[in-house]
């Protein structure tokens, strides 16, 4: 199967540079980091909404 990753605009285009990349594959969201792609997260719609409205409301700012 080949999966089509993509990642944020904001990621660095540079070979090896770390990023968050996002897959939608058979009804779930696939995350991987691009530095270390054979791990892979599976996850539903609703979660990643839940998650990113949380990132996105200063949720998680202490552990930056």
């Amino acid at each position: 199967m080949d999966i089509q990753w993509r990642k944020s605009s904001k990621s660095s285009n540079a070979e090896g540079a770390d990023c968050l990349e996002l897959a939608f594959v058979g009804g779930e969201i696939l995350m991987r980091e691009s530095d270390n792609p054979d791990v892979v997260i599976r996850t539903s719609r609703a979660k990643l909404r839940a998650f990113l409205g949380g990132a996105k409301a200063g949720e998680f700012d202490d552990l930056t």
